[in-house]
């Protein structure tokens, strides 16, 4: 492994692990109040094209850091998603 190759791995990592402890706050509390669904939607498309970048490039750090971190950021999407349902449908049930 060359310096290059170790210079993407340990950006891979950090950067990947930066996700991590925001993914466990937000299942442990289940509160995604103050995210942004915008932001977390680019974040997990930006990340599905990195992939599909770091597949065709056949780079491997590229390709792994990019679906830990696509899917601990596609676990907060889902739960931003989808407690913005919860709380539209219980409105929808307070009107009466």
């Amino acid at each position: 492994m060359n310096l290059i190759e170790i210079l993407g791995l340990g950006a891979a990592v950090l950067t990947t692990a930066a996700n991590i402890p925001q993914t466990i706050k937000v299942i442990r509390t289940r509160s995604t109040k103050s995210l942004s669904w915008a932001t977390y939607a680019m974040l997990f498309t930006g990340m599905a094209l990195w992939t599909v970048y770091g597949v065709l490039r056949d780079d491997i750090p590229v390709i792994l850091a990019n679906i830990v971190a696509g899917t601990l950021c596609g676990i907060i999407l889902f739960m931003k998603l989808y407690s913005m349902y919860q709380n539209r449908e219980s409105a929808k049930h307070q009107d009466f």
